[in-house]
């Protein structure tokens, strides 16, 4: 079976591991970026429970990234659907980094946990405060859609620091 189509998408449910970080880039276009745990467990060959936790870096753009620092913050459970993403760049020493993050287009608040969002000003205030090793105005490559579809909240309740440079690892 031969097809010239691939697929990446990635859907998550997880707890969140940091309060998200809110910027502004140059061209106007807003970012957000927070963590979020998975868990997995299953039984050895000895009846022993165990378990293992992946972390994830979620980045959010524009109007789904307001959504995301206005009504999110650590340990609330959120179901989260996107796509993969590997940013590449280069430090002062000329040594090559590789991050890969979940651009994600969708987000859907599970269980507040009984907290309150951490709110877009103290979401701008942690980005602001976030000095990076590169600035975000480098960031303005990303391109990405003004007026892309996100579910309305009735209630509301590490990272994009480095260059990509559009260079794909795959």
């Amino acid at each position: 079976m031969s097809t010239s189509r691939s697929v990446n998408k990635v859907i998550l449910i997880g707890n969140l591991t940091r309060n998200p970080v809110l910027r502004t880039i140059g061209n106007g276009s807003v970012v957000c970026n927070f963590g979020i745990a998975t868990n997995a467990t299953w039984k050895d060959g000895g009846s022993n429970v165990q378990e293992r936790t992946e972390f994830h870096n979620l980045v959010a753009w524009n109007k789904l990234a307001e959504i995301c620092a206005q009504i999110l913050a650590v340990g609330m459970l959120i179901y989260v659907e996107g796509e993969l993403r590997t940013r590449t760049w280069d430090d002062a020493n000329g040594v090559r980094h590789y991050k890969t993050e979940i651009k994600i287009n969708d987000m859907k608040l599970l269980d507040d946990k009984g907290k309150k969002g951490v709110g877009l000003d103290e979401a701008k205030l942690a980005g602001e405060e976030e000095g990076g090793e590169v600035p975000v105005e480098s960031l303005e490559t990303e391109v990405e859609e003004k007026d892309s579809p996100v579910e309305e909240v009735k209630q509301p309740k590490e990272d994009l620091d480095k260059v990509d440079d559009g260079e794909d690892l795959f």
